[in-house]
């Protein structure tokens, strides 16, 4: 968790905040929690998933809340909880933009340099490499994303984008303790929800577009608006976009982006890129890589395993520059970069030189990359352990199976994080459209039988859970690692435990 550490008191209109009637009282913090708005804080009472906050008003008003920020429908639920208060009442079309902004203007500090990357795949290596190349440029820099808060700081985090409260506690206190970079992911709920709508950013980047959280997004363009919100909406107009035009929805998010104002830089291996990706060579530990920005040359030695890779990098690289980076100095640290656990990591290696690979692929899209990015590595054959994720988009189940059938030799569907679905039917699902399968519901032995599978030459890819060190079961969550059950895999099966 993040230490919270409250500023002093301010008024409500120092937080960008107009209350009716004219009420203007002094503010000591802001909650979203009703368990956390105590004296003289600021509660925002926000539509829920299956409820609405302003059901919370009366209790926090009973625990000396000063002022509630809520919708209209809010308004009116809490019409009576209000009645004869002398609390603050702001009542705003859009209480989360405005939570986000009062919340930056309450904590106050934030990294001098900020950028943020939203796409389907890819984005925690995007913000991982950006702050990495920071780091060997001297920089005192942390990236914010699935895997936590890394770099100059470090903590966990329970979001891909924090709630904006937290966003910006972690960002001041960020600053205060000599941070001056920071690389975000922008995840699509996040931007949906303006949970960045504060942050001052210099730079932001688009790395892909491909089916996932249909679960929430309920259609393709809403999913594909709340990513382009980041350009539309959050970046300033004197921001830099810097866009993979190697995917086609690249083309509509740097149109958006220009539309507004913002430099473009684009990415990919097309002759009008301005960080053009000209050319790849692969061996068994990484890739040699020939980029030019804007038609001058550069030749990198990255020892990333994956083509993909080299789209990463070069959003990384582009953001960097983007956000006032050198480009010669940028481009003389990339050799530095290391990967990101559990995206395309090397688990281990058996006695017979077969490799074994965990990647956070979890959707469709990302399950074709990666099997296509390990093929120029791979001598042999391709085996593909993975499952998919209960509660959460169903319709893209199939096709996972479609595309390890597509671009692997073999595959074996196990359990993903079930979370409160029946097991058994997600993978059902899944061997519908990948039916030559080998179905192993428990995950450590699918990963046991698919390291056992691995001939000289072959190489396992461990989809899905990545970074992730537990699994989801009902509600429980057990401990488990990919990484460490494929480990303990190849000692077992090569005589060393």
């Amino acid at each position: 968790m993040i230490d919270i550490q409250p500023p002093a008191t301010k008024r409500l209109s120092d937080l960008g905040l107009t209350a009716r009637a004219g009420r203007n009282p002094l503010i000591t913090g802001l909650a979203t929690d009703s368990r956390l708005a105590g004296q003289g804080a600021l509660f925002a009472a926000l539509a829920g998933s299956h409820s609405h906050g302003a059901q919370y008003i009366a209790q926090v008003l009973q625990n000396g809340a000063a002022a509630v920020l809520t919708d209209p429908a809010g308004a009116e639920i809490a019409a009576a909880a209000l009645a004869g208060s002398h609390a603050a009442l702001v009542v705003l079309n859009d209480p989360r933009e405005a939570l986000a902004r009062a919340a930056a203007l309450w904590f106050g500090a934030q990294p001098v340099v900020m950028v943020a990357v939203t796409g389907t795949n890819g984005k925690t290596s995007v913000a991982t490499f950006a702050r990495q190349i920071w780091a060997a440029l001297g920089h005192s820099a942390i990236n914010i994303g699935t895997t936590g808060i890394e770099g100059a700081l470090s903590a966990p985090s329970a979001h891909t984008t924090p709630d904006p409260i937290t966003l910006h506690a972690l960002l001041a206190r960020a600053a205060g303790e000599g941070v001056t970079h920071g690389a975000m992911e922008a995840s699509s709920h996040g931007l949906d929800q303006h949970r960045m709508d504060g942050v001052h950013l210099r730079a932001a980047g688009f790395t892909n577009f491909s089916q996932d959280h249909l679960d929430y997004h309920k259609t393709f363009d809403a999913y594909f608006a709340a990513k382009a919100a980041l350009f539309s909406r959050v970046l300033p107009e004197d921001g830099v976009a810097v866009v993979n035009i190697n995917d086609p929805r690249g083309i509509e998010v740097a149109e958006i982006a220009a539309a507004r104002g913002q430099r473009v830089i684009t990415v990919g291996a097309d002759d009008a890129a301005s960080l053009q990706i000209m050319g790849q060579r692969f061996d068994a530990n990484g890739q040699d890589l020939r980029l030019a920005w804007e038609g001058r040359p550069f030749q990198v030695r990255l020892n990333l395993i994956g083509g993909f890779q080299a789209e990463n990098v070069a959003l990384a690289a582009g953001l960097v520059i983007g956000a006032g980076g050198a480009v010669g100095e940028v481009m003389a640290v990339l050799p530095q970069l290391t990967g990101v656990r559990g995206r395309m990591q090397l688990a281990g290696r058996r006695k017979n030189g077969a490799s074994v690979f965990v990647d956070y692929a979890h959707t469709p899209d990302a399950i074709a990359t990666a099997a296509k990015a390990l093929r120029p590595h791979v001598m042999g054959r391709i085996v593909v352990v993975f499952g998919a994720g209960g509660d959460r988009d169903t319709t893209k189940r199939p096709l996972m199976g479609e595309a390890a059938a597509r671009h692997s030799d073999m595959q074996i569907v196990t359990d993903d994080n079930p979370r409160s679905e029946d097991p058994a039917a997600i993978r059902a699902a899944i061997l519908a459209a990948c039916p030559n399968a080998r179905e192993v519901g428990d995950r450590a032995e699918a990963i046991l039988r698919g390291v056992d599978a691995l001939g000289a030459g072959d190489a396992l890819l461990i989809a899905g859970k990545g970074h992730e060190v537990g699994q989801t079961l009902g509600t429980t969550v057990y401990p488990f690692d990919d990484v460490e059950q494929a480990s303990l895999a190849i000692a077992a099966l090569d005589g060393v435990i």
